[in-house]
């Protein structure tokens, strides 16, 4: 039997005496598209942290891509989309990019950056610093950064934020395609619609626990909201 391409078994995390996290185990196959669904402060954001290796859990185990979380060969795997972008404001874009390249260790970097630099409508900027960049741009960017070294793995906190339109579609687009070529994502996000458009399974959190864990379905796409009511 194929083992997950991310496994949560019995994990806990705790800020001093709060439970961010509660006892929560959770596979995710390889090859799916889990949307993690939750009100804010439920625990989605911790959670994916804890997949990509950003934060240790208290308790339980938590393995990504048949690596232990916080391993480097298990990282490698991962592309992450999240609040911090982590993105650098005195580099230009192409650095920025360069810089994570070098990282990953990407061959053919510079061809590379130059096709996720048009990919996401920032060809005309490669040399402009961060800090002139607009919060779109700078998703778009960190978006960019995310798939560059082609991961099995992509991670992604709210990635429809502070993007226009045409930028949506195309980081839609960009999930679907990797879903095709069979790449494992985890996505949350308050943008139900996008989201449900491209999941393949969902888990619901609410304060801390898994509260639902199933298939995406036709049916919840047509209505999300009622969905979201009955299960909360």
């Amino acid at each position: 039997m194929t083992a997950p391409a991310i496994a949560l078994r019995n994990v806990w995390k705790h800020y001093g005496d709060f439970a961010a996290i509660r006892d929560v185990t959770l596979d995710v196959p390889e090859g799916r598209v889990l949307a993690l669904l939750g009100r804010n402060g439920a625990g989605k954001t911790t959670l994916l942290r804890m997949m990509g290796g950003l934060l240790r859990p208290s308790r339980g185990e938590i393995e990504a891509g048949n690596f232990k979380g916080d391993r480097l060969e298990a990282k490698a795997l991962i592309g992450i989309v999240g609040h911090g972008q982590w993105l650098y404001d005195d580099l230009t874009a192409q650095e920025n990019l360069a810089f994570f390249a070098r990282l990953y260790n990407v061959e053919g970097a510079a061809a590379k950056i130059e096709h996720w630099l048009e990919t996401t409508g920032l060809a005309a900027f490669p040399h402009a610093r961060l800090s002139e960049f607009s919060r779109g741009m700078r998703q778009r960017l960190a978006i960019a950064r995310a798939f560059l070294h082609d991961p099995k793995i992509l991670l992604l906190d709210e990635p429809w934020t502070a993007l226009d339109d045409r930028a949506m579609a195309l980081l839609s687009s960009l999930l679907l395609e990797a879903h095709a070529r069979g790449h494992t994502i985890v996505v949350c996000s308050h943008q139900l619609r996008e989201t449900l458009d491209v999941a393949t399974d969902l888990a619901v959190i609410e304060r801390g626990r898994v509260i639902f864990r199933g298939p995406n379905t036709d049916e919840l796409k047509a209505s999300p909201q009622d969905f979201y009511q009955r299960i909360s």
